[in-house]
């Protein structure tokens, strides 16, 4: 996607991305630290799961969370940490947070977006990574990351096969979870920008 270098003060994470229990390739993101420094942080903490549970008990972490949400020539949406089926999410601020600002746009394929319910400063974990255009999201979705590579990987969850924009036919990442049928986050890491 973008090979270009990450602007100083940036966070860098990558996501290992599996379906049906095979890896297909990881997506590494720039954070927009410098524009959005609390969306990006509660992000780079959710990769990291370094906050430990959250108020619904559950790990604030988005390893083992799925794609619950996959629209080609639109998006694919996922983090959804407390249900697993876009109906849940919980940021590292509490259960929502503010629109921190709507500064850059959805301007391109491979921007990484907050998702919400619709309604203003409902922020949680819940991001969507876009693979086109989308600017009739600009001023309801704070952009906060843009994928510097493996685009490709996104690319292939959006093609996934769906039912009603919900994957199919793909499955969790780890044993010590059942076997969903869905699309996970495998290995959520942080890469050392210096």
């Amino acid at each position: 996607m973008d090979n270009s270098s990450v602007t100083a003060g940036n966070s860098v994470v990558f996501l290992d991305i599996e379906i049906a229990q095979e890896k297909i390739g990881r997506i590494i993101i720039e954070l927009f630290n410098n524009i959005v420094p609390k969306t990006a942080e509660n992000f780079r903490a959710l990769c990291t799961g370094e906050r430990g549970n959250g108020l619904s008990g559950k790990p604030l972490h988005l390893k083992g969370s799925l794609f619950h949400r996959a629209v080609p020539e639109f998006m694919i949406q996922g983090g959804d940490i407390t249900a697993g089926n876009g109906s849940g999410g919980e940021s590292i601020y509490g259960l929502f947070f503010e629109d921190e600002n709507f500064k850059l746009l959805h301007e391109e394929p491979g921007v990484l977006s907050m998702a919400n319910t619709g309604q203003k400063n409902t922020n949680n974990s819940q991001f969507f990574i876009t693979t086109a255009p989308c600017s009739h999201l600009d001023g309801k979705n704070v952009v906060f990351g843009k994928v510097k590579r493996g685009f490709c990987v996104v690319q292939t969850i959006s093609t996934t096969t769906t039912n009603n924009d919900i994957p199919i036919n793909v499955s969790k990442i780890m044993q010590i979870f059942n076997s969903f049928t869905s699309l996970v986050l495998s290995m959520v890491f942080l890469i050392e920008v210096q």
